[in-house]
Parts: C-alpha cells; structure tokens; sequence
C-alpha cells in the first residue's frame, strides 16, 4: 500500500523538506491519479516526466510561499 501525501511546508515539518520528499510526493501524486503503482513499459516515459515535473513544481511551489508565523531559514 503505497503512503499518503505529507504536508512539506513548515512550520507542519519541522525540518527542512528535501528533494527526497518531493519526490516521494510528486510519486504518490501520479501514482493517485494515473491509478497506477508502476506503469507499464510502454508508460514508463511519461510517468517518469510526470513525477520529475511535478517534484520540480513542489520545489518552485515551497520556495516560492511565505509562511507568516515561520523562521526564516538559513
């Protein structure tokens, strides 16, 4: 069974998200709405751009919010 999609921002994680959980999430999207675990062969391309389009997008998406209330990093 595959896990559920965790909020990445902060203050909800208390670390730093990395590009792992973005995977992991971009992953578990796909897989959610394609209806697939793992694709098929002749899939395989475009469920791979798709999860490494949506973690790029999950990245730009956490980079880009101001949290009010949050440390700022660094």
């Amino acid at each position: 069974m595959c896990r559920s999609i965790k909020t990445l921002r902060p203050p909800v994680l208390p670390e730093q998200a990395t590009e792992e959980d973005f995977h992991a999430a971009a992953l578990q999207y796909v897989r959610k709405v394609s209806g697939f675990r793992a694709p098929a062969a002749h899939n395989q391309e475009v469920f791979d751009r798709a999860v490494a389009e949506i973690t790029e997008a999950t990245r730009v998406l956490l980079e880009g919010l101001e949290v009010r209330g949050a440390k700022a990093a660094g």
